[in-house]
């Protein structure tokens, strides 16, 4: 196994940042000292839920959980997880895939918020493309945006699995959620103004990057074929390494400009839900 630099993200790393530009959160590597807890905590940045955002656009829901994270990222893991060499790659909990049944992976129901305003077209039709990419390479799949439920788009409204809702931070353009993470955050939010003046990265690629999430999905540039950005163990590979990934970072090495799918992001969806 080669040598690489172990890499801890602080503060909230930009992701799909509004330039083009390294991610904006400091990075250690492993000549450099590594805070302590707290001074980790107080750099990561606290979401409008009150959630940490750490690898760019991942909710942690409480303090506990960012600990059990800084643990692994500082090779604190008390749950034996070793660093892998091996594309699309799905997060892990315990050891165990994060992803949904069967059964709801075929009713994946949201809702899009009335408060995105004059730019909610904008959203709805950005959420269109991204689910389309996702359900076009797997039938096992199916997003369903519920309308009725638009005038009430919370983390609360039990009609619906999750909600896409507005912030104004600029921290990133969107973040999301995965399949394992507690109702109260199953949210994506969304920067509706970056989300349109993203240059090469369209609105509906932008969104399909944070499906994947929804789905299980993680950043391919945890790998370390990519030889920076590492994040942390808990995944496993689902396909060969694709610098050029939908869920790559094209500042993290990645070699995509516009975020598009790859037939390996394709590949990925069907070893896990099926074709």
């Amino acid at each position: 196994m080669s040598a690489r630099p172990r890499a801890l993200a602080l503060a909230g790393a930009a992701v799909l940042a509004s330039s083009l530009a390294a991610p904006a959160a400091a990075t250690l590597s492993s000549g450099d000292a590594v805070p302590t807890f707290r001074e980790y905590e107080a750099q990561t940045y606290v979401d409008t839920d009150k959630q940490y955002i750490v690898n760019g656009d991942e909710p942690v829901a409480d303090t506990g959980r960012l600990r059990q994270y800084y643990d692994v990222l500082t090779g604190n893991d008390v749950h034996g997880h070793k660093t892998l060499e091996e594309g699309l790659v799905v997060n892990t909990v315990f050891g165990r895939d994060d992803k949904w049944s069967a059964t709801q992976a075929m009713n994946l129901t949201y809702c899009i918020s009335d408060k995105f305003g004059s730019q909610k077209t904008n959203v709805v039709n950005a959420m269109n493309a991204g689910v389309a990419l996702w359900e076009q390479a797997s039938s096992k799949v199916d997003y369903i945006h519920v309308p009725a439920a638009d005038s009430n788009c919370t983390t609360r409204n039990n009609a619906v699995l999750f909600s896409v809702e507005p912030t104004s931070t600029t921290q990133y353009i969107a973040r999301a959620f995965f399949p394992s993470t507690s109702d109260r955050g199953r949210n994506i939010l969304v920067n509706a103004a970056s989300l349109t003046s993203s240059g090469s990265w369209t609105p509906g690629n932008i969104m399909g990057h944070e499906l994947g999430h929804t789905l299980g999905f993680r950043h391919e540039h945890t790998r370390p074929e990519s030889g920076t950005c590492f994040e942390d163990n808990n995944w496993r590979p689902l396909t060969p390494y694709d610098s050029a990934s939908i869920m790559h970072y094209p500042q993290c090495n990645g070699t995509s400009d516009d975020l598009s799918m790859t037939a390996s992001d394709r590949a990925g969806v069907q070893a896990l839900y099926g074709a």
